[in-house]
Order: structure tokens, then C-alpha cells, then sequence
């Protein structure tokens, strides 16, 4: 009996650790169930980056599909301790953030007018809650404002960004709003005249100590 109990044991041991992965996605998969981190249809954001809708939730894995129609299966067990971001809860809606630089000396009032008219003729930016405009900071090279607007579904934030964005640009050109790229100004100051008149001055004639002849074919 003693080796068959000593063979059992040893199986015991490498079924556990075969099934280590299995059981760790199961219980990923009831955590995650209770904890109703997220359901079929939720559109999350993994802490890879990779964004999409979740297509399947099974006791192994889930499923998701990205925007470039790429189906994504992640473990259970993985996504039961990582970080992840649902933005289909509390609520569909979801704000966008347009982040444009404008040149010192511009019309504020300007700005923020022209900034809200262009939410407003978007067709994806939602009335309510209403557009906003917030003046930020002082950056280098501009006065740095947020166009804060909300959409219907976080599915279509790039869509809106891609219409804000053009939208922002074309208009500020229109009505002579400038958008600086940034500028660096380098000065160099020579402390001793002697180094910016060797700089400046010729070689002298004469042998060189190099070997090397020092006329003009040289």
C-alpha cells in the first residue's frame, strides 16, 4: 500500500499544479461575477491600454473586441487583480476633453465663444450637460483651454475628438485665432574676447606639428 499511496500522492501533486491556472480563473471568474465589475456589452479599458467591448464572459476568460474588430481573451484570473476601467457605468454618457493652446494676447471671450459654438454644431456632442470652457494654465509657448462636451456612448470618443479637432483648427483659422507651436530662443555668450577672436580669426601660416603638409591641398 505504501507505494501506491506514495504514487497517489505524487499524482495529487501534479494534477494541483496542472490546475493551478484553471482554479485561479475560476475563482477570478466568481470574483468578478459578485463584484459585477462588468457584464456583456460594457465597453472597459484593461491596464494594458486596450480598450473595447466585452464580448463573452465564460469561466476561463472573457472576451473582448477592441475597435480594430480584434477579439482579446484575457484570463480571469488576470483581469480579477488588475486594474480596470469600466466606462459603461454608472452611465452610458461620457466627457470629452479638447485640449487646444492659443497665442498670448488672444480674446479670450473670443476663444470660449467660438469654442462652444463648435460643440454646439457637432451633431455627437450632447446638449446636457452643456459645453464647457475652462482656461487652464499659462504654458510656455501658449494659454493652454480645456473644451469639455459630453457624448452618448464612450464607443464614439474617437470619432468625436477626430470632428472636435478639425472642427477647432478650421475655425480658429477663420476667425484669426492662432495657434502657437513652441519656440525655443538659444543665446551664447563668450566671456573672453581672446576665445571669440580665435573663433573668428584665420590659421596662422607655418609647419604644422602634425606631420601633415599645410598647403592648400592638405
Amino acid at each position: 500500500m505504501t507505494p501506491l499511496l506514495a504514487s497517489a500522492g505524487v499524482l495529487g501533486i501534479v494534477v494541483g499544479l496542472a490546475a493551478r491556472d484553471t482554479i485561479a480563473n475560476f475563482f477570478g471568474s466568481i470574483a468578478l461575477y459578485f463584484d459585477g465589475t462588468y457584464k456583456v456589452g460594457d465597453y472597459i479599458v484593461l491596464e494594458s491600454g486596450e480598450r473595447g467591448r466585452v464580448e463573452d464572459i465564460s469561466i476561463r476568460s472573457t472576451v473582448i473586441r477592441t475597435r480594430d474588430d480584434i477579439f482579446v481573451t484575457v484570463p480571469n484570473s488576470v483581469l480579477n487583480t488588475a486594474t480596470i476601467v469600466n466606462e459603461s457605468t454608472p452611465r452610458w454618457d461620457r466627457r470629452v476633453c479638447i485640449e487646444v493652446g492659443v497665442a498670448y494676447g488672444t480674446d479670450m471671450d473670443l476663444v470660449e465663444e467660438t469654442l462652444l459654438a463648435i460643440a454646439a454644431d457637432e451633431d455627437l456632442v450632447e446638449s446636457h450637460p452643456n459645453p464647457r470652457v475652462r482656461f487652464r494654465r499659462f504654458g510656455d509657448s501658449s494659454l493652454e483651454v480645456e473644451l469639455l462636451c459630453w457624448i452618448d456612448a464612450p464607443v464614439l470618443r474617437g470619432r468625436a475628438t477626430h470632428h472636435l479637432n478639425r472642427a477647432v483648427y478650421d475655425r480658429f483659422r477663420e476667425v484669426g485665432i492662432e495657434i502657437p507651436f513652441p519656440q525655443r530662443e538659444v543665446s551664447v555668450s563668450l566671456a573672453d574676447d581672446a576665445i571669440a577672436s580665435s573663433l573668428t580669426r584665420p590659421a596662422a601660416d607655418g609647419p604644422r606639428t602634425d606631420g601633415h603638409a599645410t598647403d592648400a591641398g592638405d
